[in-house]
């Protein structure tokens, strides 16, 4: 394996070793998942089920009046009675048309179940996945997840629009046909069901290698989407750094996987096919044989004869049909069990069943006695205990890796501390709903993110019912009204995908719009200057300090200029707070802050 190839390895890798008890497990959820979608619409599928029994009935009387019109038709039309062959013609036609109509009613009828199952199963997923915690994201890739809404979800719109119609069909004519044929001759019979027995062996050795097949393919196509995703993500440092041989190579590698898991499944249907096409030939070959000994023989009728063979013929193409629908079960089950998964993940950050309200948010912050850490056996915050007053600025600084970010995450409630508690106005944050809790804190992050829409749109994100005159009042606080009324379409410019339209600066003064208009009690900036030019800074500095007046804020900042509007200073380091006080106060002593602050000011001459 090359280099690039094990680099991929750590992204969106799956287990794909299941043992039979994992094997049930995985059956039983996805069976669960198919049932409790189809559930809601229990009497359209009753319908469809009915339809597929009047349709298979229909289907199959068709050999019995060719039978009748051969043995009867002919005999009494000899004889001048024409009425014998008038009544199996009509009776041809009347189950043709019947079986014509049924048909019609069953695409529609199933083709609308299909619709509202794949659409309750598209809203589900995409509302459970917008529900899970930041840290499930964290973990779980982009790419993973749009591979569970689309190709996976594909996987089973195939079986349920067209295969589950065959399946049903198929299962009814096999049935069906078997009884017919025991009816019209157990010796015959005899032969036919005897060839079972290697099918059914045949059957169970296909499914089992399909199975294991399909499996790596849901989790090969997912890593392939996810380089697919990162590569157009980032398609700037792609070519700034000229990736692209090495993205082909990566994505080549499980490309690779995915063709060669698809083949493993191709070629254990092939083999099934096969296998089933050379029994049906040599039960054909007997049938016929020994049938037409018996007509020879007198005891079988040619007209039966005949029928037994129409009949034999529709017996396997069932089974064929049951192969190709065994193929897409296959994958649906496959798909189902990737969906499955993601639907029975828990938010790592639950909505309390209780919520205590929290009415109008003063914006005080206490942290008591609060320990993390992202992996037990590594906390990144040992013990701390910390009171923010509600209208306070605060900053924190200090070296990567010093709990900053994970200080911010707590406070807006991305992750639970593992001991401790983090309160909002006295009241643990694991008690507030999560409309009150989003309502009061907001964060802002080092690049605002930006919806492809309006900038009036994006403004409204956390009040999409503010009106155009608070929208523009928003982008007045902040300094961000001059540009964007000088652009031809104003506030209904289109600020393309991420925002690109805009530079940094500009995406910023939106992303403070945004939270000015929410007006949230408490506001969390993750290195939201950083990324900015010196006169993109200052414009930002100007609309922060309209941004956090009267509001608790905590801020995270390698810039030293933008402590300059903090009322209070945390210096962490190892997780831990080792200096606290005001800007003036720590900068004209001998501790880290005066330290960094030296730094910074040598950096600017």
């Amino acid at each position: 394996m090359t280099d690039a190839a094990a680099d991929w390895r750590g992204i969106a890798k799956e287990d794909e070793t299941v043992t039979a008890t994992g094997n049930l497990v995985l059956a039983g959820r996805s069976r669960r998942l198919l049932f409790s979608l189809l559930r809601p619409y229990r009497k359209l599928a009753a319908g469809a089920l009915a339809l597929v029994v009047l349709d298979n009935a229909a289907k199959l009387s068709m050999p019995l009046w060719i039978a009748y019109g051969l043995d009867q038709g002919i005999s009494g039309g000899r004889q001048g009675n024409w009425t014998p062959l008038l009544t199996a013609v009509i009776g041809f036609i009347a189950v043709t048309l019947l079986g014509g109509l049924t048909t019609y009613s069953f695409l529609r009828a199933s083709g609308t179940l299909s619709q509202r199952v794949l659409f309750d199963l598209r809203v589900r997923a995409f509302t459970h996945t917008q529900e899970l915690s930041v840290s499930f994201h964290e973990n779980y890739t982009a790419g993973k997840v749009v591979t569970r809404l689309t190709t996976d979800i594909d996987a089973l719109q195939e079986l349920l629009e067209g295969a589950l119609n065959q399946a049903m069909s198929a299962l009814l004519s096999v049935f069906t046909i078997a009884i017919i044929l025991i009816w019209l001759d157990p010796t015959l019979a005899m032969i036919v069901l005897a060839g079972f027995v290697p099918l059914l062996i045949a059957t169970r050795w296909a499914q089992r290698r399909q199975r294991a097949g399909y499996r790596r393919t849901r989790g090969a196509i997912a890593r392939v989407i996810v380089g697919f995703v990162e590569a157009m993500s980032g398609m700037r440092a792609v070519q700034a750094f000229g990736r692209e041989e090495r993205n082909l190579e990566v994505v080549g590698v499980d490309d690779r996987q995915y063709q060669q898991a698809n083949m493993t499944a191709i070629r254990g249907m092939a083999d099934y096919v096969g296998i089933s096409i050379v029994l049906q030939y040599l039960t054909t070959v007997l049938v016929l044989f020994v049938g037409a000994w018996s007509v020879i023989e007198g005891d079988l009728a040619i007209g039966v004869l005949a029928a037994y063979l129409l009949y034999l013929d529709q017996f396997y193409g069932p089974l064929d049909e049951l192969a190709q629908v065994f193929n897409a079960y296959q994958s649906a089950a496959a798909a189902l069990e990737k969906i499955s998964g993601v639907l029975e993940e828990k938010p790592a950050v639950p909505e309390p069943s209780d919520a205590v309200p929290l009415g109008n948010s003063r914006g005080s912050i206490e942290l008591a006695g609060v320990s993390f850490g992202y992996h037990a056996d590594r906390p990144v915050l040992p013990t701390l205990d910390l009171v923010v007053p509600a209208g306070q600025v605060v900053a924190l600084v200090g070296a990567t890796g010093a709990g900053k970010s994970t200080l911010a995450k707590l406070i807006t409630r991305f992750y639970d501390p593992s001991a401790g508690a983090v309160r909002l106005d006295g009241i643990d944050l694991r008690e507030l709903a999560n409309v009150d809790l989003r309502r009061a804190i907001v964060m802002v992050t080092q690049e605002a993110y930006l919806f492809s829409g309006t900038i009036a749109d994006n403004i409204r994100l956390g009040r999409p019912d503010a009106s155009d005159a608070e929208v523009r009042a928003a982008a007045e606080a902040v300094g961000l009204a001059s540009f964007v009324e000088s652009l031809p379409d104003g506030y209904r410019t289109d600020v393309r995908t991420r925002g690109g339209r805009l530079s940094a600066g500009q995406r910023q003064l939106v992303g403070f719009a945004r939270v000015f208009l929410a007006d949230p009690s408490v506001i969390v900036l993750d290195e939201a200057t950083s990324s900015l030019d010196i006169p993109g800074e200052r414009l930002v500095q100007r609309a922060l300090e309209t941004l956090l007046r009267d509001r608790t804020a905590v801020i995270i900042a390698h810039r030293l200029s933008t402590v300059a509007i903090a009322d209070r200073v945390l210096v962490m380091e190892g997780g831990r707070v080792v200096e606290d006080g005001s800007p003036a106060e720590l900068v004209t002593g001998d501790g880290r802050f005066a330290g960094l602050h030296a730094a910074w000011r040598e950096s600017l001459v």
